[in-house]
């Protein structure tokens, strides 16, 4: 199966400088986790697009992402998009708009916490939307903290740091 990465930033993408306590994109740990994990038949190539806090994206920057994705998908199975969760649900319903009939998945994911915290939620999500780019039908989903939920319909819950359905917004997939 062939799984195209592509990189937006967000907490997932950052790092910690303990000079100065901030949040930084100085190295790439999406390699130091996908080298813990076995994936013996999953063919992975990463695209970085860009390296941004969510909240900086512009509509601009979201067309780019619809654009990469679009070409991504004329050569691979799935598209996994890492992206800082603050605004991923703008995106997902950009790219649910923007691409009515994907011709696979395209899942969204993210981290509450930078990997290299003890407490990150990095490596789990990552292995989780790994697995769901393989078992789900094509459409866009967000796969975090053992939940696949699937667009139009999905926000953050700043009360329990995860993403969650609005109610009465469409089931899918």
């Amino acid at each position: 199966m062939r799984v195209r990465i592509i990189l937006t930033g967000g907490t997932i993408a950052m790092t910690y400088d303990e000079s100065d306590g901030s949040l930084r994109a100085t190295r790439r740990p999406i390699d130091a986790i996908l080298s813990e994990l076995r994936l013996p038949d999953l063919q992975l190539s990463c695209h970085d697009l860009f390296c941004k806090d969510s909240r900086e994206l512009t509509d601009a920057d979201r067309d780019v992402i619809v654009a990469e994705v679009r070409r991504a998908l004329d050569e691979a199975d799935a598209i996994l998009i890492f992206h800082g969760t603050d605004t991923l649900q703008v995106t997902g319903e950009a790219l649910h708009r923007s691409i009515a009939q994907p011709r696979g998945p395209i899942v969204l994911t993210g981290a509450m916490r930078p990997y290299e915290f003890r407490d990150s939620d990095a490596a789990q999500n990552v292995t989780e939307a790994l697995l769901a780019c393989r078992l789900l039908n094509p459409g866009v989903y967000v796969a975090m903290h053992n939940r696949v939920l699937s667009f139009p319909g999905v926000v953050k819950d700043r009360k329990s740091l995860s993403f969650v359905r609005v109610a009465g917004a469409a089931m899918q997939g």
